[in-house]
C-alpha cells in the first residue's frame, strides 16, 4: 500500500483538513462580518459552500485523529471511494462558489464603482473572504488528488 501525503487517516491529512477548517472558517467570517453580504447569490451560494467545507472537513479532521490514536487504517477501498467522491462534490461547490464571488466583488469595486457609491458595503472584506476561500479550494484540491491517487492504486 502506497503512503500518499494528505491522505485519509495521515498526520498529513489531519493538518490538511484542520488547515482547510481553518481557512473557511476565517473566509465565513470575512463575508460574514460585513453588511449585505445576503442580498447577493453569489455571496449567499459561498457561505453555504463554505459551511458544507467546513462540516465536511471537520468530520474527517475528526475521523484522522481517531484513525492515528487508535492505529486504525482508513485506506480501505470502500472509505476511499466515499470520501473521495464528496470531496471532489465539495470542490466543485468551493470552485464554484469562489468564481461567482470573485467575478461579483471585482463588478463592485472595479467595473460599475459601487463600493465607492455605497460606503455601507464591506468590499474589502468580500474581497478578503474571497481570497481565503480560494485557499481553501486549493487545500480541498490538494486532499481531493491525494485520495483520488491512493483510490487508483487500489486498481
Amino acid at each position: 500500500m502506497k503512503r500518499v501525503a494528505g491522505s485519509p487517516g495521515t498526520w498529513s491529512g489531519m493538518a490538511l483538513r484542520l488547515s482547510q477548517c481553518v481557512f473557511a472558517a476565517a473566509s465565513t467570517f470575512a463575508m460574514v462580518s460585513g453588511f449585505g453580504y445576503s442580498n447577493y447569490s453569489a455571496f449567499f451560494y459561498l457561505i453555504a459552500a463554505l459551511i458544507l467545507q467546513l462540516m465536511w472537513s471537520l468530520r474527517l479532521a475528526y475521523k484522522d485523529i481517531f484513525a492515528l490514536r487508535n492505529k486504525k487504517d482508513l485506506h480501505t477501498r470502500d472509505n476511499l471511494l466515499f470520501i473521495v467522491i464528496v470531496d471532489w462534490v465539495v470542490a466543485i461547490f468551493m470552485f464554484s462558489g469562489s468564481c461567482a464571488s470573485a467575478s461579483l466583488t471585482i463588478l463592485f469595486m472595479w467595473d460599475v464603482n459601487l463600493c465607492n457609491a455605497y460606503s455601507r458595503l464591506a468590499c474589502r472584506q468580500f474581497a478578503l473572504s474571497v481570497v481565503l476561500a480560494f485557499i481553501t479550494w486549493l487545500l480541498q484540491a490538494a486532499s481531493s488528488f491525494s485520495g483520488f491517487w491512493l483510490l487508483i492504486s487500489f486498481f
